[in-house]
């Protein structure tokens, strides 16, 4: 009776390693083994192996600390619902004083892992600074090197450069040294020319002195050659021109042999199309005169079937509400009133039906109404 009217406290999570059953409201202090521990260190994470040691310590540290003594169940039947609610507000704030305490020691680890993960966050800001620093005197002594092996490629290019414009000049002065002796050669060889240029110079009082003399000797030597050419060109000027009279002849008689053969192909389809004409003519005048003869003759079936039409009616009686033109029409009432005739016969000589049924045509069918 006294336990059914004891109040009951709300009920959370069991803490780990005893059997206290903690209120809702500390339920929430005892981290579980799958919950995201603290960051720290350069990439802001506690490595796996720390977040165990840290959460086995303080499940360890709270099951030594919060050890109850449970009493016992003659106990408890035997105290008051207030004393035991006591006990209970007594154990509470026993465990709450036990958080405290672990919370405390829990803010102050990490406090101090938070100074060294931002210690470590320093030295590795310094040392990705010296490894810049670094990266950027290997990369300075790399283009150093770099610049001084291009600059002693090119010193090397530019003295091979050298050596072989040098050997070149070398070839060159031999070579003309050699046109030197060469040429030396030549003008003791024509010597003989000079004495006589002066000899000639001397006989002829018109010149000044031997260059004039070969300069007009040059000039009409390049007349001479100038008059060559031209005749030359003009030969071939005239060879040209007689070559381009051939062909114009040649292609002149060929288009004259072409259009004397177009003429004789027009004058062949003129001959044919007069013939055609003709035939057409004596064609169009046969058709003429065969729709004059047609014409004619149905004029005569025409006037024949009128005859027929009226005389029927008039001797029959009918009413010719037939217009004259309407032929088909006056041949379909000449018919029933052959038709009329041929079955008074049969009425009045019944012994010969057949014969009048032979001599009549059957009546027309009536037309489709399509």
């Amino acid at each position: 009776m006294l336990g059914a009217r004891l109040p009951k406290l709300p009920q959370g999570r069991g803490a780990p390693g005893n059997g206290v059953v903690l209120p809702v409201a500390l339920a929430p202090c005892f981290p579980r083994s799958s919950a995201p521990g603290p960051r720290l260190g350069g990439s802001g994470k506690i490595p796996p192996n720390m977040a165990f040691d840290l959460e086995e310590y303080l499940r360890t540290a709270f099951r030594d600390k919060l050890r109850l003594q449970k009493v016992p169940a003659w106990e408890a039947a035997a105290l008051l619902p207030s004393t035991r609610l006591l006990l209970k507000r007594r154990e509470v704030a026993e465990v709450e004083r036990a958080l405290q305490a672990q919370r405390e020691a829990f803010r102050q680890r990490m406090e101090s892992l938070e100074q060294r993960r931002q210690e470590l966050g320093r030295k590795e800001q310094q040392l990705r600074e010296e490894v810049c620093k670094f990266d950027a005197f290997l990369k300075a002594s790399a283009a150093k090197r770099e610049r001084a092996l291009r600059q002693a490629s090119q010193e090397r290019g530019r003295t091979a450069q050298r050596d072989a414009e040098a050997a070149r000049l070398r070839g060159e002065l031999a070579g003309l040294l050699r046109r030197r002796r060469r040429l030396a050669r030549r003008l003791r060889s024509h010597r003989v020319f000079g004495d006589y240029l002066r000899s000639v110079l001397a006989r002829a009082a018109q010149f000044q002195d031997v260059p004039a003399m070969l300069a007009r000797f040059r000039a009409l030597a390049g007349a001479r050659a100038a008059l060559a050419r031209r005749a030359e060109a003009g030969q071939e000027q005239l060879a040209a021109e007689q070559a381009r009279l051939r062909r114009y002849r040649e292609e002149a008689g060929s288009e004259l042999l072409r259009r004397s053969n177009q003429l004789a192909q027009l004058r062949d389809r003129l001959e044919a199309a007069r013939r055609e004409v003709h035939q057409g003519e004596s064609h169009w005048t046969h058709i003429q005169t065969t729709a004059a003869q047609k014409t004619l003759l149905l004029g005569q079936i025409r006037m024949a079937v009128l005859n027929l039409f009226q005389m029927a009616t008039k001797q029959l009686k009918v009413p010719a509400d037939v217009a004259l033109e309407d032929t088909e029409a006056q041949l379909d009432t000449v018919l029933l009133c052959m038709q009329d005739l041929a079955a008074i016969c049969a009425e009045l000589c019944p012994g010969e039906p057949a014969a009048a049924s032979k001599r009549l045509p059957p009546p027309p069918a009536p037309p489709s109404q399509e």
